[in-house]
């Protein structure tokens, strides 16, 4: 594989990897010409990602929450997961002033949940059962795993938010499989 390195466009050096589409000789591509959004979602669709749900308790009390995607681990030392929120989100703003807040990694039989989370309004708890932890972090019963985190760094990111978070707790169930996201559409999946 051809690699490129350098500010100065064009170099090539083979330490360092060229994607694909990159002329061979360095050329860099025009920023000025559109992805179109739709092959973009088509080509990043064939990454399956599981799917969790972020809440916290907002200032009125009540439960605050999205559905995301976007989820990671970042590191171990210290323990820091990061997600990608959508700048267009109605809850993110009442989880970010809450400071802390749980992941929820979903399971497959909780598609019902991620729907209720992922719509817009002022209820989106309303018959999803869940518990409070002791950092005050919302988990959503019946979830494969919760990690209760508390905000470390928010960054604007194109259309999104870029967050990072410090782990406080982490918590498995036994078993179970995850509900996924594939090709804009819900998969399962048997895991042992």
């Amino acid at each position: 594989m051809e690699r490129l390195t350098g500010p100065a466009a064009g170099a090539v050096d083979p330490a360092v990897p060229v994607a694909s589409g990159i002329p061979a000789s360095g050329t860099p591509v025009d920023p000025a010409v559109p992805v179109d959004p739709a092959l973009f979602r088509e080509v990043l669709g064939a990454f399956a990602s599981g799917i969790t749900v972020v809440a916290a308790v907002a200032d009125d009390g009540r439960p605050a929450g999205l559905a995301c995607q976007s989820f990671a681990s970042l590191s171990l030392d210290p323990p820091l997961v990061l997600l990608c929120v959508g700048k267009g989100s109605s809850s993110w703003p009442k989880v970010r002033a809450a400071g802390r807040f749980g992941v929820s990694i979903l399971a497959e039989d909780q598609r019902a949940v991620c729907e209720a989370l992922g719509r817009r309004g002022e209820d989106k708890f309303a018959g999803v059962d869940w518990e409070l932890s002791a950092h005050r972090a919302v988990r959503v019963t019946g979830a494969l795993a919760t990690v209760d985190c508390a905000l470390e760094e928010v960054h604007e990111a194109g259309d999104h938010y870029l967050v990072t978070a410090r782990v406080l707790e982490l918590s498995a169930s036994d078993g179970g499989s995850p509900l996924l996201y594939y090709r804009s559409a819900y998969a399962t999946g048997a895991f042992g």
